[in-house]
């Protein structure tokens, strides 16, 4: 499994497989969460979900990363990323939304009005050919 981090970013706290959370979590810098949190998280930094985790909480951070399962209301300023394992359960609200093949999501999307400062698209290879073969006709 690949998770991607900043280069410059350490993981800054860690709860592990096996832990059991409950209360309101606050926090800078990179948090990575592999055990069961229930009730709210808040950061203006990086969250990672990781594969073993169950989190009950209402989210609202700079960036996330899904790869185990949330239940609750998710709001980034920034970006959200689903893994194939991640499951989310709940209301999604981001301005960029990565979900990989296998990810899955029951609730609301809705890609924020504030857009982040920079954008990359990047293409599907068979969807620019039938472009293309379209635009010679």
């Amino acid at each position: 499994m690949n998770i991607r981090r900043k280069p410059t970013d350490e993981v800054a706290g860690f709860l592990d497989k096996g832990v059991n959370v409950t209360g309101e979590l606050q926090f800078v810098g990179t948090l990575r969460i592999d055990g069961t949190f229930h009730g709210s998280i808040a950061t203006d930094d990086y969250l990672i979900v990781g594969p073993h985790a169950v989190v009950h909480a209402d989210i609202k951070a700079g960036e996330l990363e899904i790869h185990g399962q949330v239940f609750g209301s998710i709001v980034c300023k920034r970006r959200i990323e689903i893994s194939p394992s991640g499951r989310v359960c709940g209301d999604v609200e981001t301005p960029v939304l990565v979900m990989n093949a296998g990810a899955t999501i029951d609730g609301r999307t809705r890609m924020a009005e504030n857009k982040p400062e920079e954008t990359t698209v990047i293409g599907h290879p068979a969807a620019e050919q039938v472009t293309s073969s379209k635009e010679r006709f």
